[in-house]
C-alpha cells in the first residue's frame, strides 16, 4: 500500500464488527427499545429512542443474517425490519399532541362553521358548540373569547381567534402537556358537534322545499308534481323568490322549464344573479329572462354572443334580450350583423336595433331599407326598427317607401306618414 492511499483498516474492522451481529443480539436491542419507548415521558426521551431505532435499523441492514431453512418462513432481516417499522409507528403515535396540531384542527373547524349552510336546528347546535368551546378554551388559556354574533362567519372567526391564540401561546409539548391535552379535548368535542350538526344539504329535496313553504301554497293536489301547482301560485302572486326556490331545489327538466317560463313572464330583479350565472353557460332561457329583467349588468356577457353565428337560437335570444335591455353599448355590435350572411340574423339584428332605440342606428338601418337586393323581410324589419326609434330623422327615412314593391315595407312606411 502506497503512502498516499488511506488506511481503511479501522473502517473495515467496524464493518466486520457491525456485520457480526446475531439475530438474538439484534432482537434483544429491539425488545429494550420497546421498553424504553413504553417508559418515555418527554419529547427528549422519544428523541433518544428514535436515534437508537435508526441505529438499529442500520445494523439490521448491514448484518450478515442467516437465510431461513423453510421457504415459507420470513428471513430474520425481514422480520426485524417489519418489527422496527411497528416501533417507528408507535414512536410517532407517542409524540405530542402539539399546539400546532390543535391550531391546525381549529382552523379546519372554523372553515366548516363559516362556509356551511346550516338548517335552523343545525345552526342552533353549532352556536351551542362554539360557545361551549370558547368558554373551555378561555379556561385553558386563561383568556376570554366570544363571537360577535351568531352568524356562521362570526362563529368561524371566533374559532380562528382561538387558533391564533394557541399558536401565540408558545406551548411546550412537555411543560404544557396538560394545557395542550385540555385544548385538544375541547377541540375534538367541537369538531364532533359540528360534524353532527344538520347541514342544509342533509335535507331531502322535499324537506328543503317544505322548509321554504312551497307546499303551503297548495290548495289542491290535482297537478303532478304538486310543486308545479305551487309554481302556478307563485306566478299568480308575482313571487319570484318562491320560483327561484323551486328552480334551485328540484332536479327536474320539466320543472326547470316551467320555472324559467314563469321567470320570463315576471322579469324579476331578484332573479338577476341566478340568470346571469346561467347566461354565462349559454343558457338561452336565462338570456330571455335577462331581457325581461332589463338590467344593464349582463350586457357585457350577452354582447359576446352577438357573433354566435354557429348557434342561431343563442343569437336569436341574445338579439332579443339586448334589444329589450336597451343598452346603447350593444348598438355597434348588433349593427355589424346587418351584413351577416344569414337573412335571419340580419332581420333579427334590425329589430334589436329598433328595440334599443339608439339614433346612431338610423343610418345603417336606412341603408338596409334602401338596398334593392336585400330580402324584403329584412327590409321590413329595418322599416319596423326605424318606426320604433321614432325620431323625426328616423321617420323621414320611411316616407319614400309608401309605394314600395313589398307590401310589408309599405305597411311600416304608412305608419310613419
Amino acid at each position: 500500500m502506497s503512502e498516499d492511499e488511506p488506511d481503511n483498516g479501522d473502517a473495515d474492522a467496524e464493518d466486520v464488527e457491525r456485520a457480526d451481529f446475531t439475530v438474538e443480539e439484534l432482537r434483544e436491542r429491539l425488545d429494550a427499545l420497546r421498553e424504553r419507548l413504553e417508559d418515555a415521558e418527554t419529547e427528549a426521551d422519544l428523541d433518544d429512542v428514535e436515534a437508537d431505532v435508526e441505529e438499529l435499523e442500520a445494523d439490521v441492514e448491514t448484518a450478515d443474517l442467516p437465510e431461513p431453512d423453510d421457504e415459507d418462513e420470513d428471513a430474520p432481516e425481514e422480520e426485524l425490519t417489519a418489527e422496527l417499522e411497528d416501533v417507528q409507528s408507535d414512536l410517532e403515535a407517542a409524540r405530542g399532541p402539539y399546539a400546532e396540531d390543535v391550531a391546525s384542527e381549529l382552523e379546519d373547524v372554523a372553515g366548516t362553521v363559516a362556509d356551511t349552510r346550516w338548517t335552523e336546528d343545525g345552526h342552533d347546535a353549532v352556536v351551542d358548540a362554539v360557545e361551549s368551546f370558547l368558554a373551555d378554551a378561555g379556561d385553558a388559556l386563561d383568556d376570554s373569547f366570544a363571537a360577535e354574533d351568531e352568524e356562521p362567519e362570526s362563529l368561524g372567526a371566533s374559532v380562528e381567534t382561538v387558533a391564533a391564540a394557541v399558536t401565540d401561546a408558545g406551548l411546550d409539548a412537555d411543560d404544557d402537556a396538560d394545557t395542550i391535552a385540555e385544548l385538544l379535548d375541547a377541540t375534538e368535542t367541537l369538531s364532533g358537534a359540528v360534524e353532527d350538526a344538520e347541514e342544509w344539504d342533509d335535507l331531502s329535496i322535499r324537506e328543503q322545499l317544505d322548509y321554504h313553504g312551497v307546499y303551503d301554497q297548495l290548495d289542491h293536489r290535482k297537478d303532478f308534481p304538486p310543486e308545479w301547482h305551487a309554481l302556478k301560485v307563485y306566478e299568480k302572486n308575482f313571487d319570484a323568490e318562491g320560483v327561484l326556490v323551486v328552480l334551485d331545489r328540484m332536479d327536474s327538466d320539466f320543472m326547470e322549464r316551467h320555472c324559467m317560463d314563469v321567470l320570463e313572464k315576471l322579469g324579476p330583479e331578484a332573479a338577476l344573479d341566478e340568470m346571469s350565472q346561467r347566461a354565462q353557460r349559454r343558457d338561452k332561457a336565462a338570456i330571455r329572462v335577462l331581457g325581461k329583467i332589463g338590467s344593464d349588468e349582463p350586457v357585457d356577457t350577452l354582447v359576446e354572443y352577438v357573433d354566435a353565428d354557429s348557434d342561431p337560437e343563442l343569437q336569436k335570444a341574445t338579439f332579443r334580450a339586448l334589444g329589450e335591455i336597451g343598452s346603447e353599448e350593444a348598438t355597434q355590435p348588433i349593427a355589424d350583423k346587418l351584413v351577416a350572411d344569414s337573412e335571419d340574423a340580419r332581420s333579427r339584428a334590425a329589430r334589436a336595433l329598433g328595440l334599443v332605440g339608439d339614433t346612431r342606428a338610423i343610418s345603417p338601418l336606412a341603408d338596409v331599407l334602401g338596398d334593392d337586393e336585400e330580402a324584403d323581410r329584412v327590409r321590413a324589419s329595418a322599416a319596423w326598427a326605424l318606426n320604433q326609434i321614432g325620431t323625426e330623422a328616423a321617420l323621414a327615412e320611411l316616407e319614400a317607401y309608401v309605394d314600395d314593391r313589398a307590401f310589408i315595407v309599405q305597411t311600416e312606411a304608412e305608419k310613419a306618414v
